[in-house]
C-alpha cells in the first residue's frame, strides 16, 4: 500500500462586520452604504482582531465589500494583528440588495422581513422587495471560484454581510452546491473558518458564528431580521 498523502488545503476566514445602527435618534433611517460601526461594533471588530492575534494568524489577502461598515471591520482587525495588508474591494459581495420598504402593502410587511432568512430559502424570494436569492447567489458564487482559482494565497480574510456569508456557507455546507440555508446565524462581527482544496466540492467547514466578545451567544435568541424589523416597527411613521 503506498503512503497516504494528506490533502492540501487553504484557509478562508469569512467575517461579518460589525454592529451597526440602522435608525438615528429621530427615528431616520441611515443609508445602508454609509453606515458606521457604533460603539458595540467597534469593539466587536476589535475583539475579533485580538482572536486572530492570541493564534497570530496572519493574512496573505484581505477582502472587504467595500461598504463602510465592512472596510472599518477589516481595518480594526489588522489594526488589533498588527498587520500592513492592503485591503482588496470586491463589490460583488456586497450585501443583498432591499427595495423600496414604501411600496411593499402593510400587509407583507411582517413577511418581507422576515421569510428571506427563515429555512432553506426558494431562489425565487425577494430581500424586502429588491434583489432574489437566486440574482444574490448569481453574483456571489462566481467571485469565490475567482478566490480559489487564486494559488497565490494561503489564507485569506472577507469582511462581508450576513446574508452574503449565508449564501457562501451554505456553497460549503452542501460541497460546492447552490443553496442559502437562511437559519444560519450570523452575528455581527462573528468570525467563520472554511477550508478548501483543489477540487471544487472540497470544502471543510472548521467554525460557525464564533463572536469573541460573546462566544457562547448568551443574551441573544432573535434573528438579525427578527430585530431588524423590531426596529423598523417601533420607528416607522405613523398614520
Amino acid at each position: 500500500m503506498s503512503e497516504f498523502q494528506l490533502p492540501a488545503r487553504r484557509r478562508i476566514f469569512l467575517m461579518r462586520h460589525g454592529d451597526v445602527t440602522y435608525f438615528d435618534d429621530s427615528g431616520r433611517a441611515i443609508d445602508p452604504d454609509t453606515v458606521p460601526l457604533n460603539e458595540h461594533g467597534r469593539e466587536q471588530a476589535s475583539a475579533a482582531g485580538r482572536a486572530f492575534a492570541a493564534q497570530d494568524i496572519r493574512f496573505d489577502r484581505v477582502i472587504v465589500s467595500g461598504l463602510r461598515r465592512t472596510v472599518e471591520t477589516a481595518e480594526r482587525v489588522l489594526e488589533e494583528t498588527r498587520q500592513i495588508v492592503e485591503m482588496e474591494v470586491q463589490p460583488a459581495w456586497q450585501e443583498i440588495r432591499g427595495g423600496r420598504l414604501g411600496a411593499i402593502p402593510a400587509e407583507q410587511m411582517e413577511n418581507a422581513f422576515l421569510r428571506v432568512f427563515d429555512g432553506v430559502v426558494p431562489e425565487s424570494t425577494q430581500f424586502l422587495g429588491g434583489e432574489t436569492i437566486g440574482e444574490l447567489l448569481d453574483r456571489v458564487l462566481p467571485q469565490m471560484d475567482a478566490l480559489r482559482a487564486d494559488p497565490s494565497w494561503d489564507t485569506v480574510l472577507l469582511v462581508l454581510h450576513g446574508g452574503v456569508n449565508r449564501a457562501l456557507l451554505s456553497h460549503a455546507i452542501t460541497a460546492g452546491g447552490r443553496a442559502f440555508f437562511g437559519h444560519l446565524a450570523q452575528a455581527t462581527g462573528c468570525i467563520n473558518a472554511l477550508d478548501v482544496g483543489a477540487a471544487p466540492h472540497d470544502w471543510v467547514v472548521r467554525a460557525l458564528n464564533h463572536a469573541p466578545p460573546s462566544p457562547l451567544h448568551r443574551d441573544v435568541r432573535n434573528t438579525t431580521m427578527e430585530m431588524l424589523y423590531a426596529q423598523y416597527v417601533r420607528y416607522r411613521p405613523r398614520n
